[in-house]
């Protein structure tokens, strides 16, 4: 099961019933990747997003790893700090958001009051990049605390490791900035220390190769995810996760060279190609998103070639049960 932000965590973040609900009903997928979950007040961009830095947060995330683990499932949870991405109104200290420059992204956030414009971002201090990687070693942490198998990193989808990693918003003078070498080393310090804290078959990383989204401009990203996962395979993390959406020949050139599991998300799949990287080679695992969202049992309806129910958008951010907890089961025998 792919990460999935459905903002409906506690307006401090945590996690509570409603959340653990969610995650059991889904624990026959082969492994659960929860929703972004930040590593910090700095962290949070979007409302009710949960947090995994304080002990309501790990006390919320134990009630949801315990029931997963109940009925079977295994759990990582996602570590999203989304640097520029945010509004201060969104944030528990109404702060500035901060990102690897000072670079105001395009787009609006939503928050109580409505669309604003995001702010220009503060840029982060060489303290501040340290302390941020601290905060990160904490947070894997407090995951293992609060009963999750493992994390894995969100560097994808233009948040603050994409950050990193871009051309655009990344615009530093110093070893953090210009070149890809440069560019890539906040990604692989911070996986370089949780692995460190937690072991590196506890720790996956997501990326999205040629991905625009939140506004971000990769440049050569062929050269970034060959310099990247070159890196990134010398730490062993547990797992390499690919929202692939368009360079076939970079996920080939990555696949013999990645040392441990590849998973390949590919969105928009049928549920009759949902094996096809597995099948041709190229992945150990799929992941799916919207398919597990509306179909708690997806596993078993798939292996009855039963129908699927089909995914309602306009729940899938806030609210309460209705369109999370509520898509109905197949009995199948």
């Amino acid at each position: 099961m792919a990460p999935m932000t459905r903002d409906r965590s506690t307006p401090s973040g945590a996690p509570w019933e409603l959340n653990a609900t969610y995650y059991a009903q889904r624990a026959s997928m082969g492994l659960i990747i929860t929703e972004g979950t930040q590593p910090s007040d700095d962290g949070q961009g979007y409302l009710l997003t949960p947090g995994i830095y304080t002990d309501e947060h790990i006390a919320g995330w134990k009630r949801v790893t315990d029931r997963v683990h109940a009925a079977g499932g295994r759990i990582f949870i996602q570590l999203m700090h989304v640097g520029r991405i945010a509004h201060p109104d969104n944030t528990p200290h109404h702060r500035q958001p901060v990102a690897p420059s000072a670079v105001q992204p395009a787009g609006k956030m939503f928050t109580m009051t409505g669309p604003q414009a995001m702010p220009e971002p503060r840029a982060l201090s060489r303290a501040e990049i340290e302390q941020t990687a601290l905060d990160y070693r904490r947070a894997a942490r407090a995951a293992i605390a609060a009963g999750a198998d493992g994390v894995e990193f969100h560097g994808a989808n233009g948040y603050l490791i994409h950050q990193f990693l871009s051309e655009n918003a990344n615009r530093r003078a110093d070893s953090y900035g210009g070149s890809i070498e440069n560019r890539i080393r906040f990604a692989t310090e911070v996986t370089a220390a949780v692995v460190e804290e937690i072991g590196a078959d506890r720790v996956g990383f997501r990326v999205s190769p040629g991905n625009p989204f939140n506004d971000i401009v990769e440049g050569d990203s062929a050269a970034l995810y060959r310099a990247l996962v070159t890196e990134l395979a010398r730490i062993e993390p547990a797992y390499l996760h690919v929202i692939q959406t368009g360079d076939d020949a970079l996920l080939r050139w990555i696949r013999p060279r990645w040392p441990t599991a590849l998973i390949v998300n590919r969105p928009g799949r049928a549920r009759d190609r949902i094996a096809m990287d597995v099948e041709e080679g190229l992945a150990d695992i799929a992941s799916v998103a919207s398919m597990s969202l509306a179909n708690p049992d997806l596993v078993a309806r798939l292996q009855a070639n039963a129908p699927l129910n089909e995914p309602n958008p306009s729940t899938f951010y806030g609210g309460g049960e209705h369109g999370y907890t509520d898509y109905p089961t197949l009995d199948v025998p």
